[in-house]
């Protein structure tokens, strides 16, 4: 295999979810999350003045759509997911910072408090609001995703090839509390262990663990290296699924005495799996660039239902499309012909097709003289 051939065929993927690491509070889920909105709201400015309608409803619109959002997600992955863990301690519910969003329960949220908020303002019919609003509601579900993939959440199932991302976060986060006096962990793609490549999507895989002097001997940091980073390989849920550490092998690694601290580098191996936290980014991207060119083409003309329509086709489509390479979220999804994300799509995209018949039939409208 050449350099090329080797750099490109997969990545460990390992970004600290926190913007700034010395501040844990702002992660980028969170901002890209806070970006997508704002970003949406200007662009609903710009929609609203192009087509004379009053700005200032802008605002209004922004809080509706973002408390549905927040809401019918969670709400869709306590009833679509995990129902009897939530039911039973309705409390953890509100606890959306631990994760657990669904997107299905956004779009449906998403409608009905659109519903609220165009009975409240005469002048818009419901679906002239929601065909404008899924142009940026496109938007804001890919950078969502880049946010997953920031978190090395919701990734793929494993490509079974060396191509494919590594998700090593998770490991890290559990070495850097052993027992020892753990600095730093990183975790990389080796340069130098391509001649490990075998093909089947087992890829080698080093974690640098710097470690600080003091309280050990080397004889015990050995010791101690050789138990508790073995366990934490092995026998961890996370590390099973991403990684492929060998349970009956001794740990490979070397311990370098680096002057103030000592370096332990572990070689082990990890699962490279389908990244489609980007697949879905750049398909919704491509989704909200094709519905946004429309819009500036026709405007006023568009035949009310027609972009909702596109949208629930396109990005539900997709996301059963995308499905079949992604991990199941909860367990009894594995008994299923569909997981829950493709059951929940086929309605959508079935109710998207409905209405861009209903539209063509209605025809474009007439230009405003």
């Amino acid at each position: 295999m050449n350099t090329i051939d080797f750099i490109l065929s997969y990545v460990v993927w390992s970004p600290n979810p926190a913007v700034f690491p010395s501040f844990e509070r702002l992660r980028w889920y969170s901002l890209l999350f806070a970006m997508g909105f704002i970003i949406s709201q200007q662009i609903m400015f710009y929609i609203y003045r192009k087509e004379g309608e009053d700005e200032k409803l802008v605002d209004r619109l922004t809080i509706y759509m973002v408390l549905a959002t927040i809401i019918g997600a969670r709400l869709g992955h306590v009833l679509f997911y995990e129902p009897e863990k939530y039911l039973s301690n309705p409390i953890d519910i509100l606890k959306v910072w631990e994760g657990g969003l669904a997107s299905h329960g956004a779009a449906v949220a998403i409608l009905f408090a659109l519903y609220l908020y165009a009975r409240n303002v005469p002048s818009q019919s419901y679906l002239w609001v929601v065909d404008r609003i899924v142009i940026v509601v496109a938007m804001v579900g890919a950078m969502i995703r880049i946010g997953n993939l920031m978190n090395s959440e919701i990734g793929g199932k494993p490509t079974g090839s060396d191509s494919g991302f590594v998700f090593a976060r998770d490991a890290e986060e559990i070495l850097e509390t052993m027992r020892i006096p753990v600095l730093s962990v990183d975790a990389y793609k080796p340069e130098n262990r391509s001649a490990e490549l075998t093909g089947n999507g087992i890829v080698p895989v080093n974690f640098d663990i710097r470690i600080e002097k003091g309280g050990f001997s080397e004889a015990d940091l050995r010791t101690a290296l050789e138990t508790d980073v073995k366990y934490v390989l092995t026998r961890f849920r996370s590390s099973q699924k991403y990684l492929a550490e060998s349970p009956e092998s001794p740990l490979n690694f070397d311990l370098m005495d680096k002057g103030d601290h000592y370096l332990a580098t572990i070689y082990t191996f990890g699962i490279a799996r389908y990244p489609t936290q980007i697949y879905e980014a750049v398909t919704y991207f491509i989704i909200f660039l094709f519905l946004y060119f429309m819009w500036q083409k026709y405007k006023s003309r568009l035949p009310d239902g027609l972009f909702l329509g596109l949208f629930l086709i396109s990005v539900f489509g997709m996301r059963f499309v995308w499905e079949f390479l992604k991990e199941n979220q909860v367990e009894f999804e594995e008994n299923l012909t569909f997981n829950m994300g493709q059951a929940l799509s086929i309605p959508l995209v079935i109710g998207g097709l409905i209405l861009v018949i209903l539209a063509l039939k209605r025809g474009f409208k007439p230009e405003k003289s």
